[in-house]
């Protein structure tokens, strides 16, 4: 495997766009899951880098080299009465893995979170994931057995609105 270059985790920039994208599309591969049309992608990047960003993207280069990013925005407890980091993706392409960059990437996660004052960071992971559910749990996370994540798609979000 080697030695890996030191692992630089850094705030991506508009210039950073379709390393973002190839990234994303290493993510889709990864969870077999389809990756974003060209529309998708053409509103990644205007809602990475655009005038109102929705989202913050991190990027862990070694040796220069694009080996992973992590994609994050704050939501809100009103329990907490503080906002809260949601860790929406954190990938490392494959050759980067057991490596250091998914803990670099990890790490700059959680010190945004405390830079911001956020009372938590949350995040979901696939249930057949067992190398990424050992390695958060080796980090202190703990499963939130007691939610359950619900979501309403395209098709029910229109009926259920009138549309």
């Amino acid at each position: 495997m080697g030695e890996v270059p030191e692992v630089v985790v850094r705030v991506a920039v508009p210039g950073d766009g379709e390393m973002f994208i190839s990234l994303v599309l290493g993510l889709a591969e990864f969870e077999k899951l389809p990756p974003p049309d060209a529309a998708g992608r053409a509103r990644l990047l205007e809602d990475a880098f655009g005038p109102r960003p929705r989202f913050a993207v991190l990027l862990a280069e070694a040796g220069g080299v694009a080996a992973g990013y992590a994609v994050f925005f704050e939501t809100y407890s009103t329990f907490l009465a503080r906002p809260k980091l949601y860790l929406e993706d954190l990938f490392v392409s494959p050759g980067y893995r057991g490596r250091g960059v998914g803990l670099a990437l990890f790490r700059a996660c959680a010190a945004e979170t405390v830079a911001r004052g956020c009372a938590r960071m949350e995040w979901v992971v696939l249930d057949w994931n067992e190398p990424a559910i050992k390695f958060y749990e080796r980090l202190g996370a703990e499963y939130e057995s007691q939610w359950h994540i619900y979501g309403l798609g395209a098709e029910a979000l229109s009926r259920l609105a009138g549309g």
